[in-house]
C-alpha cells in the first residue's frame, strides 16, 4: 500500500539559503493493509518529517514514495489522495477553532467531500463514525472545544477521518499530550482500526507504546534508518547500540536512576552489526539482514571505526570577494569598507 523508496528531505537553512540540512536520508519500508508501522526516535531524529512527506505537506528531496503503486507527488487531485490517507497530528487543540463547536470538522467534510447526501443521513453516518472511536455523540455534538478533554477531541479527529473511509492513518504523537487512562483508550482503538484492514503510520518517541500497539519498528537516527524489523525481534533482541540505549533509557520500577548503566555511551571494542557481519549476511543498501526481516545499519562513527564520518554543511564559498564572505566578515567584527569617491578610486589606480 505505502512504501517509501530511499527518501531524503534536505532543507536550504542560513541567512541566504547557503546551506543544506538533511533531516532525512535514504529511508526505506513500507506500511501494508492492517498493519501498525512505528516510527521511533529522540526529538529531532526525522519522524514527523517523514509523516509530513506522506501527508504532502512537504515536498520530497530525493526518493519516491508511493500510494498503491503511485508516486503521490505526480498526483493530481490532492483531494482524491486525502480521501484514503489522513493525519492525526500531536495537539489536537490546534486542529479546532474555539469559535465553533467541534464538530465543525464533521460539517466541513461533508461540504467538500458528500455534498449530496442528505442531512438525516449524515447524522447517521457520524453517529457510526463516533461510535466506532467509543465516543456518545450526545455527549460531543454540539459543544465547543474547551468543553471537551483531549482525548475526546483526538478521537473526533480519528472519527472525522473514519468518515472518508481512509486506507491509511497517519499518527504524529498522538498520544503524548494524553493522561494515561486515556492513552489506553486511544491505543486500544488503533488495534480495532487495524483489525477493520486500516494502515497505520505510527510516530512516537515512546518506546512502550510502540511495542504495545505495532507490528513493525523502524528505528531512526538522525534521520537515517538505524533498526528495522518485527517489533517483537527489534526490542527483544535489539542489534544496534542505539536501539539499546534507547531500551536503557526507559524508566523501570525498583531501580534508581543513579544505579542504572550509561547505555548512552557507544560500547568500546563491541563489533558494528554492519562491517562486523557475519559472512554471507544479505545487504540491502546500508542495512544488514542477520535474520530474516530484522535490518540494522551501522553503528556510527562513534562506534565504529569503519563508518563514514558526516559530510559538512555544504553551501556557496565566502571567499574574500564574494558577497556571502563581504557580509558575514562586516556583520562579525562590525567594520564594513568604507564607499570610496571617484578621485579615491583614481588615485589608487594611478
Amino acid at each position: 500500500m505505502l512504501r517509501l523508496d530511499g527518501v531524503s528531505k534536505v532543507y536550504r537553512v542560513g541567512a541566504f539559503g547557503g546551506r543544506e540540512l538533511r533531516a532525512v536520508s535514504d529511508v526505506s519500508f513500507e506500511v501494508g493493509p492492517g498493519e501498525i508501522v512505528s516510527l521511533i526516535g529522540e526529538s529531532g531524529s526525522g519522524k514527523s518529517t517523514l509523516g509530513r512527506m506522506v501527508l504532502r505537506l512537504a515536498s520530497v528531496t530525493e526518493g519516491t514514495i508511493t500510494f498503491d503503486g503511485t508516486d503521490i507527488s505526480a498526483v493530481r487531485s490532492p483531494k482524491a489522495y486525502y480521501r484514503q490517507v489522513q493525519g492525526v497530528f500531536q495537539d489536537p487543540f490546534s486542529c479546532f477553532n474555539p469559535v465553533f463547536p467541534a464538530d465543525r470538522v464533521f460539517t466541513t467534510i461533508r461540504r467538500e467531500y458528500f455534498p449530496d447526501v442528505g442531512g438525516e443521513e449524515w447524522r447517521e453516518r457520524v453517529d457510526a463514525s463516533l461510535a466506532g472511536v467509543r465516543l456518545d455523540p450526545g455527549q460531543v455534538l454540539g459543544r465547543y472545544p474547551h468543553q471537551l478533554s483531549g482525548g475526546q477531541l483526538q478521537r473526533m479527529l480519528i472519527a472525522r477521518a473514519l468518515l472518508l473511509d481512509i486506507r491509511l492513518l497517519v499518527a504524529d504523537e498522538i498520544i503524548s499530550m494524553l493522561d494515561a487512562s486515556t492513552r489506553v483508550d486511544v491505543l486500544n482503538l488503533l488495534g480495532d482500526l487495524r483489525a477493520r484492514g486500516l494502515g497505520i503510520l505510527f510516530v512516537t518517541h515512546d518506546l512502550s507504546l510502540g511495542t504495545y500497539v505495532s507490528d513493525r519498528t523502524v528505528v531512526l537516527r538522525r534521520g537515517r534508518v538505524a533498526e528495522t524489523g518485527p517489533t517483537d525481534r527489534v526490542f527483544a533482541d535489539p542489534l544496534h547500540p542505539y536501539t539499546r540505549a534507547l531500551l536503557d533509557s526507559v524508566p523501570r520500577l525498583h531501580v534508581r536512576w543513579a544505579e542504572r548503566p550509561d547505555g548512552a555511551r557507544p560500547e568500546s571494542g563491541a563489533p558494528c552489526p554492519f562491517h562486523d557481519r557475519a559472512l554471507g549476511t544479505p545487504v540491502r543498501g546500508d542495512l544488514a539482514e542477520p535474520e530474516r526481516g530484522h535490518f540494522v545499519a551501522c553503528a556510527g562513527p562513534d562506534a565504529c571505526p569503519a563508518a563514514e564520518r558526516p559530510e559538512a554543511a555544504r553551501g556557496f564559498p565566502a571567499g574574500r570577494f564574494s558577497t556571502r564572505g563581504f557580509l558575514t566578515r562586516g556583520f562579525l567584527t562590525g567594520r564594513f569598507p568604507k564607499r570610496r569617491s571617484p578621485k579615491e578610486r583614481e588615485k589608487e589606480t594611478a
